[in-house]
């Protein structure tokens, strides 16, 4: 049986199944702490990864947003083949990864700032999803980011293309942080409980929403909604901070974990624009310590990959 993510080592990461990571995340009971990067920008720390600076902050899961599987980069990561980015970041950090993909097809992306531009290999067609699991991800999010155009409808069609094909060896996480450049889908319609219905039979393991308090009239109540129904689904839940929050005061990020921690969600994220490319550090460990005290949070961010 596996450990809970808690209590877990690299080594422990190493042996997991998509079925042990799972399990793992279910049994630390609400104490799970995603942060998500961005490699193609300058990395905080000039010559270490964000990647890394955020393992070292506390994160027990990664997840790489902008990541091009037909052209991965990783700025800050020692030179090597490009199929082997992911496994060298694993080596690392000691983390389970997944990466973000996104069902919009090409010419059908909405306006958006220039870093969000989309490339082929950031399109959740079914060969890049392939391409991921070769290079070792764990976990493919189906997601929007700013401006792109991404429906939950999308989202649903493709999570049923990559059940069929890839279900057993992957876990499928699905869901928005914001519109994502749909504006009928904004506010308390960017994911309702028959999106969730519609998702987990589909096929997906995990569902995503937005965090209380980060996006208009995302309340703590309206979330704890949605999770419940994941949850009687025999889903997992993330609620994600995916509007720059995750640079916000301490005070503010402290108050959205709690929120997070009442709407019974199995994964706390942070994004990755405090500034770009990551939250700020001093944020992730505020927020891991709001969810789950000193003593997971210091062994988290003490526990060496060689272990």
């Amino acid at each position: 049986m596996a450990k809970r993510i808690l209590d877990c080592f690299a080594s422990d990461f190493e042996s997991f199944t998509k079925e042990d990571l799972l399990e793992s995340i279910r049994k630390s009971e609400g104490r799970v702490i995603a942060c998500e990067t961005i490699g193609t920008v300058r990395p905080m720390l000039g010559d270490v990864t964000n990647a890394e600076f955020v393992s070292a902050m506390g994160a027990d899961i990664l997840l790489l947003n902008m990541f091009d599987v037909k052209n991965p980069v990783i700025q800050g990561l020692p030179d090597g083949k490009p199929e082997d980015t992911i496994r060298r970041l694993k080596q690392l950090t000691g983390r389970p990864i997944g990466i973000n993909l996104e069902p919009v097809n090409a010419g059908a992306e909405g306006e958006t700032d220039p870093l969000w531009k989309m490339s082929e290999g950031r399109r959740a067609t079914l060969e890049n999803a392939r391409l991921a699991c070769s290079m070792g991800v764990d976990m493919i999010l189906l997601t929007g980011n700013p401006g792109m155009g991404v429906a939950n409808e999308a989202i649903e069609e493709t999570l049923k293309l990559y059940r069929e094909n890839l279900g057993d060896k992957l876990i499928l996480a699905a869901g928005k942080m914001h519109a994502a450049g749909v504006l009928k889908e904004s506010a308390e319609q960017i994911i309702t409980k028959e999106d969730v219905k519609r998702f987990r039979k589909a096929g997906a393991d995990i569902l995503l929403f937005p965090a209380p308090g980060t996006v208009p009239g995302i309340t703590m109540e309206s979330v704890r909604e949605l999770v419940v129904c994941a949850h009687s689904l025999g889903a997992l839940a993330i609620t994600a901070i995916g509007t720059s929050q995750e640079g916000s005061d301490i005070q503010t990020i402290r108050q959205i974990a709690l929120m997070c921690k009442m709407t019974g969600t199995d994964i706390h994220h942070l994004g990755d624009t405090g500034y770009t490319g990551m939250a700020l550090p001093e944020n992730i460990q505020a927020y891991s310590i709001a969810v789950r005290g000193v003593r997971h949070t210091y062994h988290r961010m003490a526990a060496s990959t060689r272990r």
